[in-house]
């Protein structure tokens, strides 16, 4: 048998992105939101596929539900794209503004995948780490790009895995003071309620990144859209794939979309349930819960893996951290409903208090 030639060079070193997904009780490790599309909502969402011709390729920009997205944000439909989940859309970001010669501005901890794609496209990185609490170096980040040689950057609000909001002034200082493209990742903002969306015709260099996946449960669909200026989103469109929003997901999208205000009760009872955890992760003893402005609570706790393995043998997954820079011995669970959450805290006291059969994971 022949041999192949060696991949990418870029590819050395690259560790696929995992989301640990295991069998269950709990599954706590993804960020998803805990409430399934409603049966009414799920009835249209049927007959709209129903519809679809599939034997067509669907529209390549998916321009009814751009219009729907621009009319809801006061915007024209060529300052939104979509996308096959946020995940392209941040990998467009590099393809469109990263490159060999060129450089992203990273703030970890913070997502990895930003710091992945930029490595992928040949990008060279400059991190600026955050404070031990997590916040943002604002006065490092600022002096970096007045140094100049930047040419994108991602700032997460709320981040994550941390969970907290960006600076709104911070931003805005960090618009004016560099003309490279500023991605907002406001994946999270619906639980935040907190948005740039009303800088945006004052700063050409601000795009948006948005999912549906959290807020209207379609993590399964992959939809995600950015709103910015046309001309910088024309840029996006160059670098897409063809067809890469699928017809079925953009039926799905619209219904959806089209019925948003019915998630809110379930946002807000995912609020209301991200206090409660908090709140029980603070009575445990050895527990370190982190402020958290999304449907995640990041924790510190003494021998996170061995506690991690422990939650998982009781049917609780949440998500491991505990061996990535900067956040040592840290653990991140979701958000989810309420019997979960319930569990997730019972687990995570008998495993701190000695109460389960602690063993070392395997690597």
């Amino acid at each position: 048998m022949r041999s192949v030639c060696a991949a990418a060079p870029q590819l050395a070193g690259v560790v696929p992105y995992d989301p640990k997904y295991l069998p269950v009780t709990a599954v706590l490790s993804a960020n998803e939101n805990p409430h399934d599309v409603d049966d009414e909502i799920r009835r249209d969402i049927m007959r709209e596929v129903k519809r679809l011709p599939l034997n067509r390729y669907p529209d390549p920009l998916a321009n009814d539900l751009r219009d729907m997205i621009a009319e809801a944000n006061g915007l024209d439909r060529d300052q939104v794209l979509v996308g096959n989940g946020g995940d392209e859309l941040l990998f467009n970001l590099a393809l469109a503004w990263g490159g060999p010669g060129r450089t992203f501005l990273n703030l970890p901890p913070t997502f990895s995948v930003y710091d992945a794609n930029a490595r992928l496209t040949n990008t060279s990185v400059v991190d600026v780490p955050r404070r031990a609490d997590f916040s943002i170096d604002e006065e490092a980040v600022l002096a970096r790009v007045a140094e100049g040689g930047i040419d994108y950057l991602v700032v997460t609000s709320p981040n994550n895995p941390t969970g907290q909001l960006a600076s709104e002034t911070f931003i805005l200082r960090l618009l004016d003071a560099t003309d490279a493209l500023v991605m907002v990742d406001e994946a999270y903002f619906e639980f935040s309620r907190q948005t740039m969306r009303p800088y945006l015709a004052q700063h050409k260099n601000l795009v948006i990144l948005r999912t549906f996946s959290k807020a209207f449960s379609l993590a399964g669909a992959r939809m995600g859209y950015i709103l910015g200026d046309a001309e910088v989103v024309r840029e996006f469109v160059k670098v897409r794939q063809p067809y890469s929003v699928d017809a079925v997901s953009q039926a799905v999208a619209r219904v959806v979309y089209a019925n948003r205000a019915k998630f809110e009760r379930g946002i807000l009872a995912v609020i209301e349930e991200r206090a409660r955890l908090i709140e029980g992760l603070k009575r445990i003893p050895g527990v370190k819960p982190f402020p958290s402005d999304a449907n995640y609570v990041l924790f510190r706790v003494e021998n996170a893996p061995v506690i991690w393995e422990a939650l998982y043998e009781r049917g609780v997954l949440v998500r491991d951290f505990s061996r990535a820079a900067h956040l040592e011995n840290c653990l991140r669970v979701t958000v989810g409903a309420s019997e979960e959450n319930d569990a997730f805290l019972r687990a995570l006291r008998d495993a701190v208090m000695g109460k389960c059969d602690l063993k070392v994971p395997s690597t």
